[in-house]
Order: structure tokens, then sequence, then C-alpha cells
């Protein structure tokens, strides 16, 4: 471990405040890469179904590149492990503005993004003690969200305005998110001694898998957040076919709206559990939980716009509130087992499966042509069953202990 490592255990290091800079950065170009890619299928005339294909084609990186991203992450310096990754974003994101089909522009998106995940949360427990952890966590997803607000309202206006210009501002966001990368100070890798052999690295994949698993924390953890982004993911795209049935807008840059709306409460959830849940009380979140679901049942028939924004805001608030804790628990369980990297890595194939399977289900609904309202109740209903199951379990857990 170097002596920065050993000195800057505290926040707004230079080095944390590198690496928030530079996910700001990159976690904008994302949003807004979203929604030029579905005005850009939008103008080619493509079927709806294909909209939320987009997600599909994004999160299979994760899945298929699950077991090498953690020791690529933890077996190099985690900053120049988020610079290569915002070169290969920068690449799809090139390859759409060039006229590649956009699923599969988004897919070569998606593996930058797959190999920047675990560097930016693995760095957290690098650089700060464990008991600020939570906060740094509160901070990296605060400025996240405030990134996918910007970024779906950047998006969505520029993506009405022209789609190729939508399309530049966000390779020149890429190009500046890995600028931004080589600022944060070279720090010695976690395992320097990991080696990428594939057929090592996949049974250690499984091994580490098996391990957080029959660990009780990490595994409600895992669960916990997958559970949430695989609604935040079906939700952000049923909002491009709800909008126009329930409020009669069509324009692209209101479900960005709405998806900013969200963002904006994830903001303001992440800054409460920060100061109001620690790893010793972590179980504060899970009521949080819970709403998601009842707010997403009450949003699929709201036809107000401003009622809309603000069950959208609760969604989010409700959703910061749940997750940050979640993923600071499975750092520090990560953290003192198989590598904060390695744990983001499993938690990424978690996550993203759970991603997978929602926006599957909501591709199945829109091919058999059921009503976009009653996907959406339905589609809260799961996500408040699975949380409710969730909690249950957990609470069981802590009274036996």
């Amino acid at each position: 471990m170097t002596t920065l490592q050993l000195t800057n255990k505290h926040l707004f290091s230079r080095c944390l405040t590198a690496v928030l800079v530079s996910q700001f950065i990159s976690a904008l170009a994302d949003n807004a890469l979203l929604f030029a890619a579905i005005a850009l299928l939008k103008s080619l005339a493509a079927p709806d179904w294909q909209i939320p294909m987009l997600q599909e084609f994004f999160v299979v990186a994760f899945i298929l590149l699950a077991p090498f991203v953690g020791p690529v992450a933890d077996g190099f310096p985690k900053g120049r492990v988020m610079l290569v990754a915002n070169m290969l974003k920068l690449l799809g994101g090139g390859a759409m503005l060039l006229g590649l089909n956009p699923l599969l522009a988004y897919g070569l998106v998606g593996i930058g993004a797959a190999a920047y995940s675990p560097a930016k949360y693995g760095i957290l427990s690098e650089l700060v003690s464990p008991d600020a952890l939570v906060k740094a966590n509160g901070l990296i997803e605060g400025s996240t969200i405030v990134a996918i607000l910007l970024g779906a309202l950047l998006g969505g206006k520029l993506a009405s305005v022209s789609v190729p210009i939508a399309l530049f501002a966000v390779c020149s966001c890429y190009i500046l998110a890995a600028s931004t990368n080589a600022f944060i100070p070279h720090l010695a890798a976690a395992r320097p001694d990991t080696k990428l052999q594939p057929k090592k690295i996949i049974i250690e994949f499984f091994s580490a898998l098996k391990i957080l698993s029959l660990n009780k924390d990490a595994r409600f953890s895992l669960i916990g957040t997958s559970i949430f982004w695989g609604a935040g993911a079906t939700l952000r795209l049923l909002l491009v076919a709800w909008t126009p049935v329930a409020l009669g807008i069509t324009d692209i840059s209101m479900p960005a709206n709405l998806s900013g709306a969200v963002a904006i409460g994830i903001a303001i959830g992440a800054a409460l559990a920060a100061n109001l849940v620690s790893l010793k009380n972590i179980n504060r979140a899970l009521p949080a939980g819970l709403l998601i679901g009842i707010f997403i049942m009450l949003f699929a028939h709201v036809m107000h716009i401003f009622i809309a924004i603000a069950l959208m805001i609760l969604i989010g608030v409700a959703g910061g509130f749940y997750v940050v804790p979640l993923n600071a628990l499975l750092q520090e369980c990560g953290h003192e087992s198989i590598g904060a990297g390695n744990a983001v890595a499993v938690q990424n194939f978690f996550e993203n499966f759970s991603m997978m399977t929602l926006v599957g289900f909501y591709i199945l609904m829109e091919k058999n042509n059921v009503s976009v309202t009653t996907t959406a109740f339905i589609f809260g209903g799961i996500i408040l069953l699975a949380i409710g199951l969730l909690t249950m379990k957990r609470i069981r857990q802590s009274k036996a202990n």
C-alpha cells in the first residue's frame, strides 16, 4: 500500500475528488447517450420493442465480462482502469455517430461501462476508512445521480434538436472524462499478483460468488441492490412508452425529464442515508425499499404531469435511501474477503442479470400488447413483493442474532 493510500483516508482527498469529477462526466455521457440512441431508433422507424432492447445489449457485457472485470480492477491501478474504460465508451459512442447499428454501438459502450464499475466503486474502500464508506458512497451516488439528471436532460433536449449533435456532445464528454482520469493519483494495485488467465479467472469468479453468497450480509446486499437496479433500468424505459399514453406528450425530452426527477430524488435519498444509516443500523434502509414498489404502483395510474413528477421524486428518494447503505455493506464485505473490485464485479453480475430479466419481462409485455399502465402496475407489484420477501428474511435473521 502506498503512502497516499495510508494518509488520505478522509473524505474530499485529492484522489477522491478526481474520482468524483471523472465519474460525474462519464455518467452524464452514459445517460445522454441512452436518450440519443432512443431518438435515433425512433428516427429510423425501428419497432417499439427495440427501445428496451438497447438496455439488453448494454447489460449483456456486464454479465459476460463479470468474471474478468473484477480481477482487472484489483490487478491494476483503478484510476488507469477507469481511463481505459472511458476510451471504450468513446469507441461505442463514436461508432453510433458514424452509423453503426444503435443496438450494437450501445453494446460497445456497455463493455466500457462493465470495466468501469468495479474500479469506480472498488477504489472507495482504498481511499476512505470503513466508518466513512457510507458517506463516500453517498458522495459518488449523489454525483452520479446529478449526472443522470443532467445527462437525461441534455440527451433529451439535444436529441430533439439533432441526433448527430447529441452524439457528438456525448463523445466530447467521454474524451473529457478520460482526460480527468489522468489526474487520479497513481495508486498501487490492490492485488498486484493477479494473473489474467481466463480459465483460472472464471473459476475464481465463481469461487468469489460462492463466498459472497454464503455471507448473509453480502447475500442480502447482492439481492437488494439487484432488485433496485433492475427496477430503475426498467422504469426508465417504461417512461418512454408511458408518457405519450398517460400525459399525451410525445417529445423524447419528457421521459428524460421524468428520469431526471427520479435522479433528484435519489440524490436526496443518498444524502439522507449518508447521515442516518451506518453499517451497524443498515436495516433502517429496508422500509424505503418497500416504498419503491408502492410508489411505482401509484404512478402507473397517474394522468397529471405534476403528480407524476412528485411521484418520480419520491421513488428516487426511497431508492437512494435504500441502495446507498447496501452498496457500502457489500464493499466492506468484499474488502475484507475477496477484494472490493471482485465484490463489485459479482454485484454487477447479479444486478445486470436482474436488469436483463426485468427488461425482458417488459419486452414480453410490449410484444403481447399489454397496456403500459397495466405493465407499470404489475411491475411495481413485483418490486414490492421482492423487497418485501427480502425484508422479512433480513428481520428474521436479525432477531435470530
